[in-house]
């Protein structure tokens, strides 16, 4: 994920609003005590994410992938009055760790954790959404995206993570290398689909920025 020279990623983060107390420490300790912390949105990103929020002032935001909690967090900051995010995890292992933090946010009524399958869990939802932030697994980001598009709210706007995927996008890929290919192949779809206009940003590891005519 480090496409850029480390004083200039420092130098971002140096102007950069800070995080909350309690984003810093669901950072560092999801860094300490869960496995795979790259999947963590992190400071940047989750600046990143709240200013998109504040700018749409979502009522419904839908969140695929929640991990331990961080960019929900995020993403909530923006909500409307009477706002509400969903956020779908099939791993329930990391409720406990993902609620305790949430617990001590005034945001943690707005939060709807739902577990189980993305896929399932998408089609029994009876929502339009404002904002969709799809940050789960790569294989199924082409079917995320189809289920939530007519769910989505016309100039609403969906974000789609790790679209650089490590850089790997611009690398000879290997027929085994199905995340890849995956990430690949959803990147040109949405390029290909004339109902949006996109713009893919290299923050971090690449955000896919749709919005929906």
């Amino acid at each position: 994920m480090d496409f850029l020279p480390h004083d200039i990623s420092t130098y971002a983060e140096t102007y950069t609003s800070p995080e909350s107390a309690l984003l810093y420490q669901l950072n560092r300790n999801t860094r300490a005590r869960v496995m795979a912390p790259r999947m963590l949105s992190g400071h940047i990103q989750g600046r990143f994410l709240s200013m998109i929020s504040w700018m749409i002032r979502p009522r419904r935001i839908l969140e695929i992938g929640t991990y331990t909690g961080y960019s929900a967090l995020c993403l909530a900051e923006g909500l409307s009055d009477d706002g509400q995010l969903i956020t779908i995890d099939q791993n329930e292992e990391l409720e406990a760790f993902a609620r305790s933090y949430w617990l001590e946010s005034p945001l943690n009524s707005k939060i709807d954790f739902r577990i189980g399958v993305a896929a399932t869990i998408i089609q029994t939802l009876d929502e339009t959404f404002d904002l969709v932030f799809i940050d789960a697994d790569k294989r199924n980001y082409s079917l995320y995206f189809d289920l939530i598009f007519d769910k989505v709210r016309s100039g609403g706007f969906i974000l789609a993570d790790n679209v650089l995927w490590s850089g790997k996008v611009v690398e000879p890929v290997k027929p085994a290398d199905l995340d890849t290919i995956a990430v690949q192949a959803f990147n040109q779809k949405v390029q290909d689909d004339s109902r949006v206009e996109n713009v893919l940003l290299p923050v971090r590891d690449g955000i896919m920025v749709v919005r929906k005519l």
